[in-house]
C-alpha cells in the first residue's frame, strides 16, 4: 500500500463506532503486542484529555523521555494522532502498518479506530518510544485504548457528551469512564462532585477487583481548586486546572519516568495543543464541542479579550447540545456566520432547524448578529471581511477544515 491507498482503507471504516476489547486485540496480536512492551500513562475525561496529554508528554520529553503520544481526533492529518517526541508518524510507516493489518482488518471487520490504535502502539515501539501518553477515543470501558497495563490512568472531569454511547447521566458516563483504572496503578481523577467521585471510585474499584487481582485502588483525586500556577504554554484559566491534573499524575509516576519540579515547569511552559485558543495571526482556533467546552471558551475570551471585532465561524454536529452552545457563543462575539464543516459528514446540524430557531421570538435575545450561510467557502469570506479576530469553533471538523482551507496544519 501507499500513504493513499492506507487512508482509503482505513478511513471509510470511521462512521462505525463498535464497543469492545476483541478485534483490537485480535489486530495487536498480528502485531506482537506492542502494547505490552511500551510503558502506558492513559488519560480520559469528557474534556481537556487532549490538553493533559499534551502537558504530561512535554514534562516527560524536558525530562529527556523519549515520549510517544495518541490523541484523537486530528484536525488535518492522520498523522497528527500518532507523534514520538512530537515528530508524527511517517507515510510510509502509515502504509507499512496498514498493509501489514489488512486481512486482520477484513477478517474482523474492524473499524477505524480499532485498526488506528493497533497501528499505534506497533509505530510507537517501533521508534523506540520510553514511554507512551495515550488519550481514551470515547468512554473507557470498552474503548480500544483499553487494552493497556498503564503505568498511571486518569480522568479530568465528567460532563454530557456522547451520550448515545455511553449513557444521558453524568453518572453513566462516570461509570464508562472509570473503568481505565488497573490494578496496581494510580487512578488520578480531576472531577470533584461528590456524587460523580462516588459512582467512579465504585466503578473504579470494580474495574480493578475484575482484573482479577486483590490490589486495592490506588484513588487519588485532585483537590477542589487546586490550580498549577507555573508556567503554562497552554491559553485559557482552564488550562490551570489541567495543568493540575497532568502534575497529578506526572507525581505518581515511578522514579524512572518521573520528572522534577524543574522539568515539569520547562515543559508546561512550552506545551502546546493545536485547536485549543490557537492562534494564527487574525484567525483563532478552538475545538469547543460541547457546552462545558464552550464554557471554558467564552471564559478565556472574557478573560483576555482578542481584537475586535469578533467574528465567529461556526458549525456543530447535529447531535450536540447546540442552542445552548450558540447562546453562550453569543456573549462574547459580535457577527457569528453558522455553517457547515464538510468534513461532517452524516452529522451535519439540521438547517431548516437551525434556521427555524434563529427566527423563533422566545429563543434567548442574541448581543451579536448572526447570519446563516450553509456554503462554506462564503461562510469563510464572510467571518473574515472586517473582523479584528475570526473564532472558529463548535467542533473538530470545524477547525481542521478551515485550517485546511486556510493552508495550515498542525504538523
Amino acid at each position: 500500500m501507499t500513504y493513499e491507498e492506507a487512508l482509503a482503507f482505513l478511513f471509510p471504516r470511521t462512521t462505525t463506532i463498535k464497543f469492545g476489547l476483541g478485534t483490537t486485540e485480535a489486530l495487536l496480536e498480528r502485531l506482537g503486542r506492542p502494547e505490552r512492551v511500551l510503558p502506558t500513562i492513559h488519560i480520559g475525561g469528557t474534556n481537556g484529555k487532549g490538553s493533559v496529554v499534551a502537558l504530561v508528554a512535554a514534562a516527560l520529553q524536558a525530562a529527556g523521555i523519549r515520549t510517544g503520544t495518541y490523541t484523537s481526533p486530528h484536525l488535518v492529518s492522520f498523522r497528527e494522532r500518532i507523534r514520538v517526541n512530537d515528530v508524527p508518524v511517517s507515510e510510509a510507516a502509515v502504509a507499512t502498518w496498514a498493509s501489514e493489518l489488512h486481512d486482520t482488518v477484513l477478517e474482523h471487520d474492524a473499524t477505524f479506530f480499532e485498526a488506528a490504535t493497533a497501528i499505534v502502539f506497533a509505530d510507537l515501539a517501533a521508534r523506540g518510544a520510553e514511554v507512551a501518553v495515550i488519550e481514551v477515543g470515547l468512554g473507557g470501558r470498552l474503548d480500544s485504548t483499553n487494552v493497556v497495563r498503564p503505568l498511571a490512568s486518569a480522568v479530568t472531569k465528567i460532563e454530557l457528551d456522547h451520550m448515545k454511547y455511553l449513557g444521558d447521566t453524568l453518572e453513566a458516563i462516570a461509570r464508562e469512564k472509570a473503568w481505565i483504572a488497573k490494578p496496581g496503578a494510580p487512578f488520578i481523577v480531576g472531577e470533584t462532585r461528590p456524587a460523580i467521585l462516588d459512582v467512579m471510585r465504585a466503578e473504579a474499584q470494580a474495574a480493578v477487583a475484575a482484573a482479577g487481582s486483590e490490589a486495592v485502588l490506588d484513588w487519588r483525586v485532585v483537590p477542589p481548586g487546586e490550580l498549577w500556577n507555573g508556567p503554562l504554554g497552554l491559553s485559557g484559566p482552564h488550562q490551570r486546572r489541567n495543568a493540575a491534573v497532568a502534575a497529578a499524575v506526572l507525581g505518581t509516576l515511578p522514579d524512572r519516568w518521573r520528572p522534577t519540579a524543574d522539568q515539569v515547569a520547562e515543559g508546561f511552559g512550552v506545551a502546546r495543543v493545536a485547536g485549543r485558543l490557537d492562534r494564527h495571526g487574525k484567525w483563532l482556533f478552538d475545538v469547543a464541542h460541547n457546552p462545558d467546552g464552550m464554557r471554558a471558551l467564552v471564559a478565556a475570551l472574557r478573560h483576555a479579550p482578542p481584537p475586535g471585532p469578533v467574528h465567529g465561524i461556526v458549525s456543530i454536529l447535529g447531535d450536540k447540545e447546540w442552542p445552548e452552545m450558540l447562546v453562550q457563543l453569543d456573549e462574547v462575539i459580535d457577527l457569528g456566520v453558522l455553517t457547515v464543516a464538510p468534513s461532517a459528514d452524516t452529522r451535519k446540524w439540521d438547517l431548516e432547524w437551525l434556521r427555524r430557531w434563529l427566527q423563533d421570538p422566545t429563543r434567548p435575545p442574541a448581543k451579536a448578529e448572526w447570519v446563516l450561510m450553509p456554503d462554506f467557502d462564503e461562510a469563510l469570506a464572510a467571518a473574515e471581511f472586517g473582523a479584528g479576530t475570526v473564532l472558529v469553533t463548535g467542533s473538530f471538523h470545524t477547525v481542521g477544515d478551515v485550517m485546511a482551507a486556510r493552508g495550515l496544519s498542525p504538523i
